[in-house]
């Protein structure tokens, strides 16, 4: 229970290309770590899609799955993007020409660096009220 003495909700897995977003609107990431994120005063195990739109469960548990399947309610989106970033876990990695292309295409910026940075950064640009967008990649 955190320190406020209120129970936390938590939200369960579901696919990225569900219809509804655990939550509907954006929101800055409180913490990350132990596997999942807490944001929002909720609690999710596993990794997460952050859109102008909400924010999805995502079943990306490492970087090789990083593709633009993986990404397609990111790019079905893309309207609403300017900016992507990609969390992708503990290691650093880096996105591939025809995923980078992809994200040309679609007229959004992307880069990818670890999950602590991505978190970071993604919160700083909400905050200044840009059109961002996150894949984040949980860590234990």
């Amino acid at each position: 229970m955190p320190e406020s003495g209120k129970p936390e909700r938590t939200i369960e897995s579901a696919e990225a290309g569900a219809a509804a977003p655990h939550l509907p609107r954006q929101a800055l990431i409180d913490a990350h770590g132990g596997g999942g994120f807490r944001f929002a005063g909720l609690s999710h195990r596993g990794s997460l899609l952050c859109l102008p739109g909400g924010i999805w469960s995502w079943p990306v548990a490492g970087a090789a799955a990083l593709t633009e399947e993986s990404l397609s309610l990111a790019f079905a989106r893309g309207a609403d993007l300017d900016f992507f970033i990609i969390g992708s876990g503990a290691e650093p990695w880096a996105i591939p020409e025809p995923l980078r292309s992809r994200f040309r295409e679609a007229h959004i910026s992307a880069d990818a660096m670890t999950t602590g940075p991505a978190v970071r950064t993604y919160n700083v640009m909400l905050m200044e009220g840009r059109r961002v967008g996150a894949a984040l990649i949980a860590i234990d």
